[in-house]
């Protein structure tokens, strides 16, 4: 799964795979901890990651909704500005 974006220790991460299922999502990490999240809504659908990690990214995904849902779109890989 590439890397998409890394900020604050939390790592980015999206699925290529023509397969893959919707909606369209994200996956991030942080230590331990894990959340899967809609790219249209912000909202996480699934997993452990803390409050504070699921505002920063509902942040990052509101500054950058059209470039990773272009990456969704396309499958084509870049990279995408951390969280500042």
């Amino acid at each position: 799964m590439p890397v998409i974006s890394e900020f604050y220790g939390m790592i980015v991460k999206m699925y290529f795979q023509q397969a893959e299922h919707n909606p369209p999502h994200i996956h991030v990490v942080y230590g331990g901890t894990v959340g899967v999240f809609n790219i249209r809504t912000g909202e996480m659908m699934e997993g452990d990651l803390p409050v504070k990690g699921q505002r920063l990214v509902v942040e990052w995904l509101e500054l950058h909704r059209a470039e990773v849902q272009k990456i969704w779109d396309t499958q084509q890989f870049i990279k995408v500005a951390p969280l500042s």
